[in-house]
């Protein structure tokens, strides 16, 4: 017979020699092909062109490059053209962080305008969510009100991005809309306002009908305050642009760095002075781009905001609402879900 305990220490040595390597090589199994598809993943993202400034950089850098190799052409045929001294003309610490800063207050201003535009979903989500528990609908026609009134909601959020990107009202609004709320939309300067107090009037409305107490009027109305100041902050990002002269300022400075650096390299690396400098003006320019794309992020360019994706999202939430909370679709006191419980 074997001693007491020893069956439990047989099966403790058994997983340590069998089970856990088994375990051990599985991990690492999964790591090293994890570790693949990231690599698979970061160069695909590498060598991807939509989305990219490239497009738009590129012509740029090759003609930067083309000066280059046009210089030490120049420099090698005719006259030497190498003049270093030129590398102190704009010192690269300055550029460089006029390149920064410039990066950083586009990217601000994207992350404020993402920042808003979220907080606009939850507030519209919190809205809808409170007219259709807290607001009382005794008859049909209560209901009917009730789901124009919710449907309001997605119509201002779209009418707030055609707004900022300065689009008239189109056909994406008509089936939020009655008949006469669509045309009167097209007459007006400040659709997203309109729509905004439509929705206010039918709260004070269903107070007046006493379908609501005086502190939910209060509490959804503080809700719709916080849409329209959503409204004003993306209306802030959006007319009050980085300024004009330092915008060119830093193109100005970009274009003589840039002509100036073959003189500054020819010397050194000769033929492939154009080569060198297509790359560092590729690269000087990009970021310059970036910072020139995301910087009003209410755009059609891919790096903007995904506004029609963002409305979409809130037509099918509230949607999904006023379908799964209708009279028809609530289960009764005979419902299987009630006899369940």
């Amino acid at each position: 017979m074997l001693p007491p305990g020893s069956g439990r220490a047989f099966g403790a040595e058994a997983k340590k020699a069998y089970i856990y390597p088994r375990i051990q090589g599985e991990v690492g199994m999964r790591n090293r092909r994890k570790g693949t598809w990231a690599q698979g993943v970061w160069l695909a993202a590498a060598l991807r062109l939509q989305g990219s400034v490239v497009p738009e950089v590129v012509p740029r850098a090759i003609f930067c490059g083309l000066v280059g190799e046009g210089i030490f052409l120049i420099h090698h045929s005719y006259v030497r053209l190498s003049l270093p001294f030129l590398s102190s003309l704009i010192p690269n610490l300055v550029l460089g962080l006029l390149l920064v800063f410039r990066t950083n207050t586009a990217y601000e201003r994207f992350w404020e305008g993402r920042k808003a535009w979220g907080g606009l979903v939850n507030c519209l989500r919190n809205l809808a969510r409170m007219i259709l528990v807290a607001i009382a609908e005794p008859t049909p026609e209560d209901r009917r009100r009730k789901e124009r009134a919710l449907r309001l909601l997605p119509a201002f959020a779209i009418a707030m991005k055609q707004f900022l990107r300065t689009e008239p009202i189109g056909a994406e609004m008509e089936p939020l809309l009655q008949p006469w709320q669509y045309q009167q939309l097209q007459t007006v300067n400040h659709p997203p306002l309109k729509v905004a107090y439509w929705i206010s009037h039918y709260l004070h409305q269903e107070y007046q009908q006493g379908h609501l107490d005086r502190y939910q009027l209060t509490t959804m109305q503080e809700l719709m305050g916080v849409a329209v100041d959503v409204l004003g902050a993306c209306e802030r990002i959006k007319k009050t642009p980085i300024p004009l002269a330092y915008s060119i300022h830093l193109k100005q400075l970009l274009l003589i760095y840039c002509l100036t650096l073959p003189f500054q390299v020819v010397d050194q690396v000769g033929w492939g002075t154009g080569v060198i400098v297509a790359i560092i003006s590729f690269t000087l320019l990009g970021i310059e781009e970036i910072g020139l794309q995301i910087e009003d992020p209410f755009g059609y360019d891919p790096n903007d905001l995904p506004l029609d994706g963002i409305c979409q999202t809130i037509v099918r939430n509230l949607e999904d609402l006023i379908v799964t909370t209708s009279p028809q679709s609530l289960p009764t006191a005979s419902s299987p879900e009630l006899a369940s419980g």
